[in-house]
């Protein structure tokens, strides 16, 4: 973040002083929310949730560094030497000043969302685009109403493009982000069941994902998978234009795989408007195709060469837990995908293990939360497509999952485990490390299966 005046601060928040402070040239230049981790100089803004109000630490926070804070609370006493500014709402205000802030770059901003996909889009687009220009990108799961602003704080005078991710499981709240931030071009993944518990249906998805779009600049661009049944039926319904990414026939940006190693990479062809490459992808699975077309078509809108675009493909490197593959001793690769999961992040993973040229393959399965009524059916689907795919064995953990499981045996799968809990999982672990073997590890977030993961790199660490 670079530097700004308490007045500008003032200014950005609608907000007043409290207390004595009035030095509006006084300088701040970071913005903080965990009054553990202060710095010198900082604005404490305290968050307020169903189970924490970080007003509780305002005076640790001043204590710590921070030159000031927002409040949404009244303060008898005030500090003469710190300055205090209320407001109505301090998420709200942090995310006014956020876009505030965001206004004083003129670099190009990009809004990515979807079901899923939009972590790997991101990065690709990070990796593409910053062969030409220095990219700040959104972090780990910095993208909600927090997440965000925190983000676009983080730019300073370096940055020349911003690749942001934009997360919701409600309607109003991409409307809510991609306000924030306005960005010049925008990116929808796909349409899956991702939060369709709440949402009723994949058509109350894409409405939700969709609350992108009137904010896109007035001369800025959409670019879409053109293999989304829901996205496709938007061509020539847009607010701006769209390009749409895919294997289709009318797809602009096109790309068929044609190789790969079966553990570090693939190969494929990419068609575009200006160019015909044969290009290297970092990752596995037929899947990667559409992140890799969205940053060819990203990057060609921003002026990159054939040349660099595929450079930055080259460099693509995955979040951590987002498909990480992790080569062991005797053989055993372990497919490390728990970041999250939905019934479509689900079978991609299963085609990535299903395509390895091990003799076994196991995959390792929990949970899909925020599936409501429609998860049993969900699950059993995706442990159907472990017997169409060819998987010899099935471990899954957790309540949901009982579900797979069934469909895992009506499907044939030839060994099938069912665990409660993590714990549980543990204990029969060895059971699937074995010579020649890929291991995948995948479920959503809340059934911590990175524990598992970490188990199985126990379990076969070199003596």
């Amino acid at each position: 973040m670079k530097t700004i005046t308490l007045g500008q601060l003032l200014e950005a928040v609608h907000g007043y002083l409290l207390g004595e402070y009035a030095d509006l040239s006084a300088p701040v230049a970071r913005v903080e929310t965990d009054s553990r981790s202060i710095h010198p100089g900082a604005l404490f803004i305290p968050l307020v949730g169903d189970r924490f109000d970080g007003h509780a630490y305002i005076n640790s926070a001043l204590e710590g560094g921070a030159s000031g804070c927002l409040t949404a609370r009244e303060w008898e006493s005030c500090r003469s030497d710190k300055f205090y500014i209320k407001v109505e709402d301090t998420e709200q205000a942090m995310g006014d000043l956020a876009s505030w802030y965001k206004r004083q770059f003129p670099i190009p901003f990009i809004g990515v969302t979807g079901s899923v996909g939009k972590t790997t889009a991101k990065d690709m687009l990070a990796a593409v685009l910053g062969v030409k220009y220095r990219v700040l990108k959104t972090e780990g799961n910095f993208n909600n109403s927090v997440g965000l602003p925190l983000t676009l704080l983080r730019l300073d005078d370096s940055a020349q493009a911003a690749v942001l991710e934009m997360g919701m499981d409600g309607l109003g709240q991409i409307d809510y982000l991609a306000g924030l931030v306005k960005p010049d071009l925008g990116v929808i993944t796909n349409i899956g069941d991702a939060h369709i518990e709440r949402l009723g249906s994949r058509e109350g998805i894409l409405k939700a994902k969709c609350e992108l779009l009137p904010h896109i600049k007035e001369n800025g661009l959409v670019v879409l998978n053109g293999d989304d049944p829901l996205l496709s039926a938007l061509r020539g319904r847009t607010p701006v234009p769209a390009l749409f990414c895919g294997q289709g026939e009318g797809c602009d940006y096109r790309a068929q795989v044609t190789g790969g190693d079966g553990f570090s990479h693939i190969h494929c062809r990419l068609t575009t408007p200006n160019m015909e490459r044969e290009v290297k992808i970092p990752a596995l699975g037929e899947h990667m195709i559409y992140p890799t077309l969205i940053a060819a078509a990203v990057g060609e809108r921003f002026g990159l060469t054939p040349s660099q675009i595929e450079e930055g493909i080259g460099q693509f490197v995955p979040t951590r837990m987002r498909m990480n593959v992790l080569r062991r001793g005797n053989g055993i690769t372990i497919l490390d995908d728990t970041y999250n999961a939905n019934p479509q992040s689900m079978r991609a993973a299963i085609s990535v293990l299903a395509d390895s040229q091990s003799r076994f393959k196991a995959a390792i399965l929990g949970d899909m939360l925020e599936l409501g009524p429609f998860a049993p059916a969900l699950h059993a689907g995706v442990g159907e497509y472990l017997g169409t795919v060819g998987v010899d064995c099935l471990v899954a953990v957790g309540e949901l999952s009982s579900s797979i499981v069934q469909g895992a045996r009506d499907a044939g799968v030839p060994q099938v485990i069912h665990c409660k809990t993590r714990e549980e999982a543990k204990e029969v672990l060895p059971q699937v490390v074995r010579p020649d073997s890929t291991i995948l590890v995948k479920a959503s977030r809340g059934m911590k299966l990175e524990e598992l993961t970490a188990r199985l790199l126990e379990l076969t660490a070199e003596p």
